[in-house]
């Protein structure tokens, strides 16, 4: 069966019907490669300033309290050791970057999983244009109730415009995102995604990179093969 997705306006009502490309959109979502790339930007959020002092941060304890030997209590060093009340901190946490990076192909292929997930569950809302010239929130403010947003959305641009990025975000349960820039995070968080017909392209475009770098992949490998056969 041919996969279809329905462009609409603002009213919710159709206005024309898209053709996916079912090698691209078919297919069960990759939980495993989600929670992978959900991770990693969690991880990069993190502001990393947890901090302790050690025995070498904490004001005093230069001085021996008391002598080494022939007092019968335990040896002492320093008032600031760690297993003294108002001592430093053994092995605590100290400001540190927690942020890394996933290949690019595993992020853009992880974008895709998500979208999947999405138009799976009937919360994927292409729309076939939102313009204006001058920044009113008004002919917009009834997105989330035509569409059924009760908590936090995503709206996709293919690029910002100044009247319609001023007149959007206003909207209190969306936030805005460039085509160039959507990630799986962005989209696994929202309860619905809505993007324009043109940034839907650009989105698609994005994720047929995958396919093509796959296809030329299997391409070395199939040569390198057949050489390594004759």
């Amino acid at each position: 069966a041919t996969m279809e997705l329905m462009v609409v306006d603002l009213t919710g009502k159709t206005t024309e019907t898209l053709t996916l490309d079912e090698a691209l959109w078919s297919g069960r979502p990759n939980l495993r490669l989600l929670s992978q790339a959900v991770a990693m930007y969690r991880a990069n959020q993190r502001a990393g300033t947890a901090s302790t002092k050690t025995r070498g941060d904490v004001s005093g304890g230069g001085k021996k309290p008391w002598k080494q030997k022939h007092t019968g209590r335990a040896r002492a060093g320093s008032i600031r050791s760690p297993i003294w009340r108002h001592g430093g901190v053994a092995f605590g946490p100290h400001p540190r970057d927690f942020g890394y990076s996933l290949p690019k192909a595993i992020r853009r292929k992880a974008l895709l999983e998500s979208l999947k997930g999405k138009l799976r569950d009937q919360e994927l809302v292409v729309l076939n244009e939102l313009h204006t010239s001058e920044p009113k929130t008004k002919p917009f403010a009834g997105l989330a109730k035509t569409f059924g947003v009760a908590r936090r959305s995503v709206i996709v641009l293919e690029e910002f415009h100044a009247p319609l990025v001023k007149s959007l975000r206003n909207l209190a349960r969306f936030q805005l995102r460039r085509a160039a820039e959507l990630n799986a995070f962005d989209v696994l968080n929202a309860q619905k995604v809505l993007l324009t017909r043109t940034a839907f392209e650009r989105v698609e475009q994005r994720l047929r990179l995958i396919d093509t770098r796959r296809t030329t992949q299997d391409a070395r490998r199939t040569s390198s093969v057949l050489s390594l056969g004759s």
